[in-house]
């Protein structure tokens, strides 16, 4: 390696980000794959790793350690974090064709109840929080998605969308709906 690439970034040379994802694009794909094991899971991180490289680019210091052991630590805490976040989310499970054999007219009668409760305790919250909601959970949209198409920044679309979660839970559990 004979000059090194983070410094570059960190002045703004615009070609040194490609120089980067050259030099150190197999190191973090091959981390990636090895850390989450999908393919579409590893583009994403290596994506992040990528990101989170040319925002602490300054940060490097080639006192400390060499750019190669850097950018492998930065790819590294990455990978570790998006490991554990998906830990945490629940498996998808089917769903089922048709109804449990066992539910009944009084069932049903519950489950219409809910709903309904559910939809009054979301027609309660905030505009920006219901409106954000709806289009992540009716027309299932991404984060991004809705930014898209509500012209707000990303970070402030999930900040409405788990505020109006939480809200929505606190109220259902006031009612007695349960959570």
């Amino acid at each position: 390696m004979t000059d090194s690439v983070l410094p570059r970034i960190a002045a703004g040379d615009p070609a040194a980000v490609s120089d980067c994802i050259t030099r150190y694009g197999g190191l973090v794909w091959s981390l990636a794959r090895r850390f989450l094991g999908s393919p579409s899971d590893a583009e994403d991180a290596v994506q992040d790793v990528f990101i989170e490289l040319w925002k602490n680019a300054g940060r490097y210091d080639p006192d400390r350690s060499s750019e190669p052991t850097y950018v492998t630590m930065i790819a590294r805490r990455r990978l570790i974090d998006r490991r554990r976040r998906a830990s945490r989310v629940p498996g998808a499970q089917p769903l089922a064709e048709e109804p449990p054999a066992g539910e009944t007219p009084v069932d049903r009668i519950e489950i219409e109840d809910e709903a309904a409760l559910a939809a009054a305790v979301l027609a309660g919250l905030r505009d920006e929080e219901r409106s954000v909601i709806r289009l992540a959970i009716y027309d299932g949209l991404t984060h991004e998605e809705i930014a898209a198409a509500t012209g707000l920044p990303v970070g402030t679309v999930k900040t409405h969308i788990r505020r109006g979660l939480i809200r929505v839970r606190e109220r259902l559990t006031q009612k007695g709906g349960g959570a």
